[in-house]
């Protein structure tokens, strides 16, 4: 009886072998992409894509605030510099008038034979070598000690500029990489946040930019009834906010074409004659803290545990602010974020 025994396998070669190779290939693609496999990455729902980017937006505008206070620092450090260095150049002035005048003596009294010691002293070129022997004009008894000893103040006055100068530009320095720092997080953050908004479709795009899933009156809401501020700086300000709605929100910004949302603050509480600290966090300080049910138009609404977002109250529950890139200076009620306090300027 013959023997059944099972075919020999025979290797796939040539086309019949390349053919299965790309088969296994692309089965095991589709595996890949199947829901359920291991490596597979959720599929990202409009919604997600857009509470991703709404947190996004407010990481930058955290950075955003933190470039602020760090401008404002490096501005204020820099006109520490300046204003030593005028201070050193004024000094330097004088002194070199005074050494002209003890230079004039010193040639009179070479003239005549007789170099008085002291103005030895305050000639000397080593300031370093002159203050350390200064202290021997005091035992000199010579009418022109007055001088001498007004040239060894400007000396060490001098170094004493010098050596503040020195301190502040390296804190200059300092705030300026601070400034890099925050202003390299905020393009990062926005940068990513246009890359997911990019991948929706035009229609969710165009009601995220609208401000559909928040509620906001996305700039259409623009008729205004009377402003019963508690006062007349209140009600400028006021005035102010709605003279910007419309116009884009761009991150340090402070008007008069563009604002961020501290920025607008700011900048409608200049037109009503009131200065304003630059940012959110120094902004909630800068007047009297009121409760959420005591607001009147003007006063500075805050939001998130953070202190990173302010709008101007305007009443009726709504607010007028710049809320993010993208979305222009809009009114929108005040419950649309988390309420973090209250500030009343004047």
């Amino acid at each position: 009886m013959a023997a059944h025994r099972k075919p020999k396998q025979r290797p796939y070669t040539g086309t019949a072998a390349r053919t299965a190779a790309a088969l296994a290939f692309a089965g095991a693609a589709t595996a890949a992409a199947l829901p359920g496999t291991a490596h597979a990455d959720p599929r990202r729902t409009p919604a997600r894509v857009e509470a991703e980017v709404d947190r996004l937006y407010r990481d930058a505008e955290v950075a955003t605030e933190k470039y602020n206070g760090a401008k404002e620092r490096t501005r204020a450090a820099a006109e520490d510099v300046d204003a030593l260095r005028d201070e050193s150049a004024r000094r330097t002035d004088r002194l070199n008038t005074a050494r002209n005048a003890l230079g004039s003596l010193a040639t009179a009294q070479y003239r005549s034979g007789v170099l008085n010691p002291s103005v030895q002293l305050a000639l000397s070129s080593d300031p370093d070598q002159y203050l350390e022997r200064a202290s021997y004009v005091d035992r000199i008894a010579d009418r022109r000690a007055v001088e001498v000893d007004a040239v060894e103040r400007q000396v060490a006055r001098i170094a004493q500029l010098r050596s503040e100068a020195g301190k502040k530009l390296a804190d200059l320095e300092a705030r300026r990489a601070e400034l890099r720092k925050h202003r390299a997080t905020i393009r990062s953050k926005l940068a990513e946040a246009r890359r997911l908004l990019a991948s929706l479709s035009p229609a969710d795009r165009a009601a995220y930019a609208d401000g559909a899933r928040s509620g906001a009156h996305a700039g259409r809401d623009l008729t205004r009834g009377p402003v019963l501020a508690p006062n007349a700086r209140a009600a400028g300000a006021v005035a102010f906010a709605y003279g910007a709605l419309g116009k884009p929100y761009v991150w340090g910004a402070t008007g008069p074409s563009s604002f961020d949302c501290s920025g607008l603050t700011q900048a409608a509480w200049r037109a009503a004659g009131v200065s304003l600290p630059r940012t959110t966090y120094t902004q909630i300080n800068a007047g009297q803290r009121v409760s959420r049910s005591e607001l009147a138009p003007g006063d500075l609404v805050f939001f998130y545990p953070g202190v990173s977002h302010v709008g101007l109250y305007i009443g009726n529950g709504r607010m007028i602010h710049a809320p993010r890139p993208g979305a222009p200076v809009r009114i929108a009620p005040v419950d649309q974020m988390p309420f973090a306090g209250a500030t009343r300027v004047a």
